[in-house]
């Protein structure tokens, strides 16, 4: 019954203007998720790096949501400059409602002082959607009588639809980040474009994005086993992210412990003193784990669903993984390089 219900919720908001409010795909390990997150993030690396993320939410059942994505970016030193690229596919739903999106990003840093730098960002998107409605049966296919379906027969709301669409999407964002703190902001949707696969307005909402943190160091671990002869990283990282897109609002707060090269994170997503149209909004308890070498990062996820879904929807796996290049030298990256603070996996 509980996915009758879902699917049922799906397709009318699939179908009606009035009831459609469609959110962007999100991200558990958001840090490990930079430029989808805040263009001001490219090239923060200031080496090449490659990465990748997958979601996979709510894998128990048949209306589950499936995100890739790949980016890669690059630092420019000459021009205090990064320029990165991220292609995004996001499969939502049993309607089988599928997005892909490649964006160019630019971002400038801004030495503010010796310990303090600001970094905005832009980025321009090229956005495509589609439906697939193979896996979904409407009423005038079902017999009456025997209750047989005949799929050959088409629906008349889609009928003179081909349900794609495509547009252009425009992004910006800033991080203002010292030794130990950094704290950004971005705007998604900027020009709100019209996403609608059928005729009508449904304009693609902005969306807002607040993500800070602070480092902690706890002390020095052993020595590292290579070159620099400094010792190993232990520190702790509270941060936090808030989300809006439109009536939808969410906040992510946790702590990430980096005990190198091992990364154990724990964060709580939800705002239970904004119900959304009284739902308690308590949705997950995020734990993650890491590791981190001198160039390479790879992290789990797993999302333990606090909501009334319940754990039976089988929660959310993510993964996450970059690796950094250094094309002038061939020698390892060092940690030190790591201008903003933020969690390494």
């Amino acid at each position: 019954m509980r996915r009758l219900i879902l699917l049922y919720l799906m397709v009318l908001g699939f179908f009606s203007e009035k009831m459609l409010h469609a959110q962007d795909p999100q991200f558990s390990q958001f840090y490990a998720a930079p430029l989808y997150i805040n263009p001001a993030f490219t090239g923060a690396s200031e080496y090449t790096r490659f990465g990748v993320n997958y979601r996979n939410q709510w894998p128990n059942l048949q209306a589950s949501f499936n995100t890739f994505s790949f980016y890669a970016d690059h630092y420019i030193p000459k021009y205090n400059s990064g320029i990165g690229m991220i292609i995004t596919t996001d499969r939502e739903g049993a309607a089988g409602l599928t997005s892909t999106t490649i964006g160019f990003s630019y971002a400038y840093q801004l030495q503010i002082s010796e310990n303090l730098a600001f970094r905005p960002g832009i980025q321009y998107s090229f956005v495509g959607r589609n439906a697939g409605f193979q896996d979904l049966v409407f009423a005038n296919q079902i017999d009456p009588v025997s209750g047989a379906i005949d799929r050959t027969i088409t629906d008349p709301s889609v009928a003179n639809s081909d349900l794609r669409v495509s547009f252009g999407d425009l992004s910006i964002g800033g991080i203002l980040f010292s030794r130990n703190l950094f704290l950004g902001a971005a705007v998604q949707h900027l020009t709100e474009p019209n996403q609608s696969l059928i005729d009508g307005q449904s304009p693609l909402q902005q969306r807002l994005t607040i993500h800070g943190g602070y480092k902690i160091y706890l002390g020095s671990g052993p020595l590292r086993r290579d070159l620099t002869y400094t010792y190993a990283e232990r520190s702790i990282t509270p941060v936090f992210q808030y989300k809006q897109q439109g009536q939808f609002s969410q906040l992510d707060v946790g702590a990430f412990l980096h005990l190198e090269p091992i990364n154990f994170g724990l964060q709580y997503r939800g705002l239970p003193f904004k119900p959304f149209e009284n739902f308690p909004n308590n949705e997950a308890l995020i734990f993650t784990l890491g590791v981190t070498t001198n160039n390479f990062n790879i992290g789990y996820s797993f999302d333990f669903t606090l909501s009334k879904l319940g754990i039976d929807a089988g929660g959310a796996h993510e993964f996450s993984m970059s690796y950094l290049l250094n094309f002038n030298k061939p020698v390892k990256v060092p940690r030190s390089r790591w201008k903003i603070p933020c969690p390494k996996n």
